[in-house]
């Protein structure tokens, strides 16, 4: 696991005159806005929340994000037809995929999809920070 340098990516953000941009897609709220709290611990991102593959897919018509998080089990559009679509749209963002009870057959099948990470719920403050950090830094 990748060490957290909240302080390199802060200065990383203020060179580049913005913060880091991360769209965090979850359908359970309280899971979105842990992730988007854990993410306000630093000036270094500015999040947005989408609770659906939907809402996610519009936002990125729209906006230009440096880093999306995606459930893969979600209702309506999965996490897979998501991310798929997401890379179609914008084939460069790194896609950090964040699943409870993805089998190994789906997150396998999000890493072909484009995926950068995968990580189990439930996840640890330090944990998230570090693969946020690591990769928007690399």
């Amino acid at each position: 696991m990748p060490t957290v340098d909240l302080h390199e990516l802060e200065q990383l953000a203020r060179q580049r005159g913005q913060p880091f941009k991360v769209l965090i897609v979850d359908d359970e709220k309280w899971v979105r806005e842990v992730f988007r709290d854990f993410c306000r611990l630093s000036d270094a991102f500015d999040v947005e929340l989408a609770n659906t593959g939907s809402e996610a897919v519009e936002k990125v018509k729209v906006n230009k994000y440096d880093l999306i998080t995606i459930d893969l089990i979600m209702p309506e559009m999965s996490g897979l037809e998501t991310l798929t679509i997401i890379k179609e749209m914008s084939p460069s963002v790194p896609i950090m995929v964040i699943t409870g009870n993805a089998t190994e057959k789906l997150v396998l099948q999000a890493g072909i999809q484009g995926a950068c990470r995968v990580m189990y719920k439930p996840v640890m403050l330090e944990d998230f920070v570090a693969e946020l950090t690591s990769t928007l830094t690399r």
